[in-house]
């Protein structure tokens, strides 16, 4: 018994004196966002530091009335933060050329 009452106490304090590190981390992801909105909804092809993709504009109007994040996460175009050329053609046309700056966490809505 005596042995019994000796193991919990040297439990018990072992356990009360375990004192660890806890880290909370917090703050933006470290990612940004591209959109590009327009009167109507079309297909682009976007350049982004030499990188190519295709999405298609968040129609403007439609976004503002029904809020459709859906339909904007969907064409949203992710970079990482920082400097950014840009370059968008639509039906072989180029519409737009630009330098971009986008922080953390951050989504840059170019209208075209």
């Amino acid at each position: 018994m005596k042995k019994l009452l000796i193991f919990l106490f040297a439990a018990a304090l072992v356990a009360g004196c375990g004192v660890g590190n806890k880290t909370v981390v917090s703050g933006r992801p470290d990612m940004a966002g591209v959109i590009f909105f327009d009167d109507s909804s079309y297909s682009i092809d976007v350049n982004i530091d030499g990188k190519s993709y295709r999405v298609n504009t968040v129609k403007d109007n439609d976004f503002k009335k029904k809020r459709n994040i859906r339909k904007t996460a969907e064409n949203m175009i992710e970079v990482k933060p920082g400097s950014h050329e840009i370059s968008v053609r639509r039906k072989g046309r180029t519409v737009l050329t630009q330098k971009i700056f986008v922080s953390a966490g951050d989504t840059k809505v170019i209208n075209l």
